[in-house]
Order: structure tokens, then C-alpha cells, then sequence
């Protein structure tokens, strides 16, 4: 990348500016990416992902190593691909049935760009809005972070890492059976 890019997505970062047909097109990856969650469309969320991807929801600021230390979630590849059969079947009782969620994305910023590689590191704010339908049914808030490695794969953008910092991950939190 063009500047040596902290592993953890809590280090403060300057944004790099971009060519506007970039931004633009990371922030479309984002507002997919986002919109396949909220619906719960997994198949094709998964499309958007590296075969080297890595899924973080850590216990706290994301300041330490995943395998140090206990994370909400802490996904490879396979276990991301078992996560999502398991929301697919139908049996996963947390999401039965699916929680209606949307999410709101800002404050966008590509904190990294290795053009050569076609690599990016991009931060973005969000919040995002549960309607617990299979509980008692109260809205819950997730607000928080996340930071995305994006890489071109076949001329396509591609995420190969996600961390998302919760503003509330230091508190006890309500199942997490869905992607956020």
C-alpha cells in the first residue's frame, strides 16, 4: 500500500484522496456489500469475498491480535462459509425468522490505496437497525466501524478482511447470529 497501514482499525489514519472513479466505485462495493447483509441475501454476499477472507468482531477496541484474545467473531474463510450456511438452512433459531435489519454508511475514507497490487484499505461509519422479530421484537442499534481490505480480483473489487468495532463491544451484547 502507498503508506505503511496499521493492522488494527482503531489507529488514527488520515484518508488519501483518490481518483474520483475509485471513490465511487468502492463506495458502491460498500453500499452492496451493506445491502446483501441487511437482506440477509448470503449467496451473494459471499460472492463479494477473497478465498483468503478474514471476518473480525472483536471484544473491545480491535488493539490486539484475534488470536490472543476472545472476539465476538473471528472468521476464516470456512468458518465464514459455515456461518452462512447455517443462516441459509433455516434452523439457525437466533434468525428465525430473519431479523428485517437496515444500515446507514458514512464518513467513508480510503486510508490506504496500493494501485499496483489493486489493494485498499477503506474505513467507513455505520449504524445499523435490528428489528428483533424472533425475540421480544425491540429494535436494537448497532453502532460502530468497520474497516474493509478490499483487492481486485478479476478486475472486480473484492473484500478480503472486515473489522467491525461496535461502539458497545465492550459491553455484553445481544446475540450476533447475523453478518454485520
Amino acid at each position: 500500500m502507498t503508506r505503511a497501514v496499521p493492522q488494527t482499525a482503531t489507529q488514527a489514519v488520515p484518508a488519501i484522496p483518490v481518483a474520483e472513479t475509485l471513490r465511487r466505485e468502492i463506495e458502491a462495493f460498500l453500499f452492496l456489500e451493506a445491502r446483501l447483509a441487511d437482506e440477509s441475501r448470503y449467496a451473494e454476499w459471499e460472492t463479494l469475498v477473497t478465498d483468503d477472507m478474514h471476518y473480525w468482531v472483536p471484544k473491545g477496541a480491535a488493539d490486539y491480535d484475534p488470536a490472543t484474545r476472545l472476539s465476538y467473531i473471528n472468521d476464516n474463510r470456512a468458518r465464514l462459509a459455515t456461518r452462512i450456511r447455517q443462516l441459509q438452512s433455516g434452523l439457525r433459531h437466533a434468525q428465525t425468522p430473519v431479523s428485517p435489519m437496515r444500515r446507514i454508511l458514512g464518513n467513508i475514507e480510503v486510508l490506504a490505496a496500493d494501485h499496483a497490487a489493486g489493494e485498499y484499505r477503506v474505513g467507513a461509519n455505520f449504524v445499523l437497525y435490528e428489528l428483533s422479530v424472533q425475540a421480544t421484537g425491540p429494535l436494537r442499534v448497532w453502532p460502530g466501524r468497520a474497516t474493509h481490505d478490499l483487492r481486485r480480483v478479476a478486475g472486480s473489487l473484492r473484500m478480503a478482511r472486515k473489522v467491525v468495532e461496535l461502539v458497545t463491544s465492550s459491553e455484553a451484547l445481544p446475540n450476533l447470529a447475523f453478518l454485520i
